[in-house]
């Protein structure tokens, strides 16, 4: 329990006159997680994942391991003409880009036409991928440029909403300030009910999925 919601706890009890929670107590109230519902359904959950992902307009590309990352970069920038620069979150900014490519860990400002970020969850049940942002990760990586690589490992996709918010609570940094929930480029119907991709984030959206 954070110090801020003991501290807010400790002064309701102490407005109605109780003592302080004992310790087996308060591990109790802790441990209970509700119990929802979920979808059932018997798909390979990383087939699932991207058959949802790429039915929103998302493309999902597969790559054996993380060292073929900057080939896969590349490759997307060549397909679609971009020039040799990204934003690339810091935990892959280590990787053995090419000399040419230019890259920065971020923030992406608005003349950032692509950015590679690391993901904290795949989730099959909807297709999704579940976005932690954070001092390495800012989260205008992953809205402010118009083509946005997002890279997960096959093991990092879990069957369930609700597994990926248990991901999301056991992480040794805590739960960051803001957390995105992606499933596809951005769109809108907005104007004449005609679809427009981009309109209030990516253009693309590409999941880079690394492993078996």
């Amino acid at each position: 329990m954070s110090d801020a919601r003991q501290t807010i706890l400790g002064q309701i009890r102490a407005a109605l006159g109780r003592g302080p929670l004992p310790a087996d107590a308060a591990a109790a109230l802790d441990a209970r997680v509700p119990r929802h519902t979920r979808l059932g359904f018997d798909d390979d959950p990383i087939q699932r994942f991207i058959e949802k992902f790429e039915s929103r307009a998302g493309t999902v590309a597969r790559i054996a391991s993380l060292a073929e990352l900057p080939d896969a970069v590349a490759a997307y920038r060549h397909r679609h003409g971009l020039p040799p620069r990204a934003a690339v979150a810091r935990p892959l900014a280590g990787l053995a880009w090419p000399a040419d490519f230019i890259h920065h860990p971020g923030p992406a400002g608005k003349e950032e036409i692509l950015s590679v970020t690391p993901c904290l969850a795949g989730i099959a049940e909807i297709g999704s991928v579940m976005l932690a942002a954070g001092p390495d990760s800012p989260t205008t990586l992953n809205f402010v440029p118009d083509h946005h690589l997002a890279v997960l490992h096959t093991g990092q996709i879990v069957r369930h909403f609700e597994d990926a918010w248990a991901l999301l609570r056991a992480r040794p940094e805590g739960i960051p300030r803001t957390v995105n929930i992606v499933s596809g480029p951005s769109r809108t119907g907005d104007v004449e009910l005609t679809m427009q991709l981009g309109a209030h984030g990516p253009r693309s959206v590409q999941v880079i999925l690394v492993g078996a």
